[in-house]
């Protein structure tokens, strides 16, 4: 199995921070991905992790739904390295979770998926795919299982000022990550990330990233779903942005 034909990698020159760069927005998060998770009706199933990235999702999963199975699909090389260290290093984690690389097209799923948990990776699917991956859910969720993920802002092109998104300490270095996004099209925005190493105050090591992020408002957002035979939920703090969708009931 290999990356999408045509992928370009845009965590390749920032993979060193991301993991770090996130650690405490997934506090918040990763608690009310775990409310969400012990809640999904269905009780058997594997559980598929789409964008895993370094892996924090997949320990909240594997806590939340003790003895399921996970599929974590991670396109990113650099990431995937990041993800896959974390597994092997917990051995809890490495009889439960299989890496692979992939997309939410390429990878084939389990059939009767308890959940799919889709974290801080929509934006990177185009219109057609995240449609398609709607459908793809409907057809292999198993009976009351569930597909989470979350929507950030902006849910419309605009421009977003440079702001200092995160910062860390790790012995005597500073990390740190700014993010400013322009319009780019009329349903996508170009995220430009830039991350510094400072120590002592002066820049030690710099990397600047930009990929395409298409945004949708959850209006847009629930009626593609309900095309799909789904139906969207908020759960959470509004502010994380958390969304369920489940199987429409029908009378």
């Amino acid at each position: 199995m290999s990356e999408p034909s045509g992928f370009h990698d845009p965590y390749e020159r920032s993979a060193e921070y991301l993991d770090i760069m996130i650690a405490d927005s997934w506090e918040p998060l990763g608690a009310a991905v775990a409310d969400v998770l012990t809640g999904v009706r269905a009780r058997t199933g594997a559980v598929v992790d789409l964008g895993a990235g370094s892996g924090r999702g997949v320990r909240v999963i594997c806590d939340a739904l003790p003895g399921a199975p996970v599929l974590a699909v991670e396109p990113s090389v650099a990431m995937r390295a990041v993800l896959l260290a974390r597994v092997h290093d917990d051995a809890g984690l490495r009889a439960r979770v299989t890496v692979v690389p992939g997309d939410s097209a390429s990878v084939r799923w389990p059939e009767g998926v308890r959940a799919v948990v889709a974290l801080n990776m929509l934006g990177h699917l185009p219109p057609a795919q995240r449609r398609a991956l709607w459908e793809r859910a409907a057809r292999r969720l198993a009976p009351g299982g569930a597909l989470v993920f979350n929507v950030t802002p902006p849910f419309a092109p605009a421009v977003v000022e440079r702001t200092r998104m995160a910062h860390a300490v790790v012995g005597d270095l500073v990390y740190e990550g700014w993010a400013s996004a322009r319009p780019s099209g009329a349903d996508e925005i170009t995220w430009r990330m830039d991350y510094r190493t400072l120590s002592g105050g002066r820049p030690l090591g710099e990397a600047s990233v930009e990929y395409r992020w298409w945004v949708a408002g959850e209006d847009v957002l629930a009626a593609e779903a309900a095309g799909a035979g789904l139906v969207l939920r908020r759960a959470g703090d509004p502010a994380l942005g958390l969304c369920v969708l489940e199987r429409a009931e029908h009378n």
